[in-house]
C-alpha cells in the first residue's frame, strides 16, 4: 500500500526504494502484482494487531512520536513492547511530509538555541492559548521550555533566564530567531542590531547574541525539533492544567522523567548522560539575577498615587508632581523607584478590587492638611462678629 502511494505521488522507483530500505526490483514486482505477496505459511497473529487501527488514527492526526503513540494504546490495554510499535510506524513514515536538514553540530558549551511555540490546552477549565519558549543545548540536546501568556520581549528573557537556571549554567553564544523581541533589524551582509534589553540580558550573562540568517531555513533545526517534540509528547500526555503554574510544574517533571531520559536520534546517546559530558564547559550563573520586569515612568499626582494597568497604587507623599520609575514583575509585583532607591512595593490587582493604599504613604499629606486647616482656625479676626454686635 505504502509503495502504491508512493508511485502515485510521482516518485521515482530507485527513490522510493532507498526510502523504505528494499531492492528496486523489489518496488517493481510489488507494483506490477498489485498486492501483498502471498506467504506460504499463516501469518502469526501480533499483540499489536488490535490497536493497529488506533495507531493508524493518531498518525492520521499528525501524532508520530512512537513514546507517546506507545503510551496511549498501552492505556487501552497493550501489553506488548515499543519494538514491534516502530517497526510497523516506519514504512508509513514515507508518507509523512518533511523537510530537508542540513545539520551542525557544536562543541559542549557553545550554543543554546531559542524558539518559541503556541498550543491550544485546557487552563483552569478554559480553552488557552499557551506560548512555550523552548531553549536547546546544540551539543548535548537537553532542554527546557517554559509556558506563558506572552511572547514579547520580557517574557523571552524570562524564559531564557529560567532556562540557565534549570541547566545550571551559560552557553558562549545564544542563537535565536529574527522576533521583535531579540532583533530590531537584521541587514543581509550587515551588523544584526539587536533590542538593548537582549543586549543587556547578554552582557548579564556572558553569552554572545546569534540571529539566524532571514529566510534560511532551519538554522535552528534542532530547536525548531524540540518544539514539536513539545507539542507532539507532552501536550499530547498532558491536555488539563489546574493553572500555569501547575502546567509548568508538570513540564518540568517531565522534562526529568521523559525529555532526559530517551535515547537522541541522531546522536544515538542518552541525553541526560551526554549532558554531564556538556555541563562542565557550561559557564556559571551570575551572582544576581537578571531582571525581567516592565520598566516604565509614571507621574505621582497630586494625591499621592500612580496608575498603573487601570488602577492607582500609593507613593510617599513627598514625591508629588514627581516622575518615578516603575518595574512590574512577570508576577504581578509592582516596585516604585525615585532615585534608583526602591520607595513603594505593590501587588498589582483589578480594578474592581479599588485602590491600593500604604496608610503610611499618606501620613505627612494628613499633618499638612490638618496644620493648614488649624492655622487658619487661629488667625481669623473675630473683628466681624464685635461689629454685628454692636449693631444689635
Amino acid at each position: 500500500m505504502t509503495i502504491e502511494v508512493m508511485a502515485a505521488q510521482g516518485i521515482y522507483k530507485k527513490d522510493i526504494a532507498e526510502a523504505l530500505n528494499v531492492h528496486p526490483k523489489t518496488v517493481s514486482r510489488a507494483l506490477s502484482r498489485g498486492s501483498a505477496p502471498k506467504r506460504a505459511s499463516a501469518e502469526r497473529l501480533s499483540k499489536l494487531d488490535p490497536y493497529r487501527e488506533q495507531v493508524d488514527e493518531l498518525l492520521r492526526l499528525g501524532v508520530w512520536n512512537a513514546t507517546v503513540i506507545l503510551r496511549e494504546i498501552q492505556a487501552k490495554g497493550y501489553s506488548g513492547g515499543g519494538t514491534i510499535l516502530r517497526a510497523y510506524i516506519q514504512p508509513k513514515r514515507a508518507l509523512r511530509p518533511g523537510r530537508a536538514t542540513v545539520r551542525y553540530e557544536t562543541g559542549p558549551g557553545q550554543q543554546l538555541q531559542s524558539d518559541w511555540g503556541a498550543v491550544h490546552t485546557e487552563v483552569d477549565g478554559q480553552d488557552t492559548e499557551v506560548h512555550f519558549c523552548v531553549n536547546t543545548l546544540g551539543y548535548s540536546r537537553r532542554f527546557h521550555f517554559w509556558c506563558t501568556d506572552s511572547e514579547d520581549a520580557e517574557h523571552t528573557y524570562e524564559g531564557l533566564v529560567r532556562s540557565f537556571e534549570y541547566l545550571g549554567g551559560v552557553t558562549e553564544e545564544v542563537l535565536i530567531d529574527n522576533q521583535k523581541a531579540a532583533v530590531i533589524k537584521h541587514v543581509v551582509g550587515q551588523r544584526v542590531e539587536y533590542q538593548p534589553g537582549f543586549i543587556d540580558l547578554a552582557r548579564h550573562y556572558g553569552f554572545t547574541p546569534r540571529a539566524c540568517r532571514p529566510y534560511r531555513a532551519r538554522t535552528k533545526g534542532k530547536d525548531e525539533r524540540m518544539v514539536g517534540y513539545v507539542k507532539g509528547n507532552f501536550f499530547t500526555r498532558y491536555r488539563q492544567f489546574e493553572s500555569m503554574a501547575h502546567l509548568n510544574q508538570l513540564g518540568e517533571q517531565w522534562l526529568r522523567t521523559e525529555a532526559d531520559a530517551r535515547v537522541q536520534g541522531t546522536l544515538k546517546q542518552v541525553v541526560a548522560e551526554r549532558f554531564s559530558q556538556e555541563a562542565p564547559h557550561l559557564q556559571p550563573l551570575p551572582a544576581r539575577r537578571f531582571d525581567t520586569s516592565y520598566v516604565q515612568t509614571r507621574m505621582v499626582s497630586m494625591d499621592a498615587y500612580i496608575d498603573v494597568r487601570g488602577n492607582r497604587y500609593s507613593v510617599p507623599g513627598t514625591l508629588v508632581a514627581q516622575v518615578v520609575r516603575v518595574r512590574i514583575g512577570l508576577d504581578g509585583r509592582l516596585r516604585v523607584y525615585h532615585d534608583e532607591q526602591l520607595v513603594a512595593e505593590h501587588q498589582l490587582q483589578e480594578r474592581a478590587q479599588g485602590w491600593v493604599t500604604v496608610p503610611d504613604h499618606h501620613a505627612d499629606l494628613w499633618r499638612q492638611a490638618l496644620g493648614v486647616r488649624a492655622h487658619v482656625v487661629e488667625s481669623r479676626s473675630l473683628a466681624m462678629y464685635e461689629e454685628a454686635a454692636s449693631w444689635n
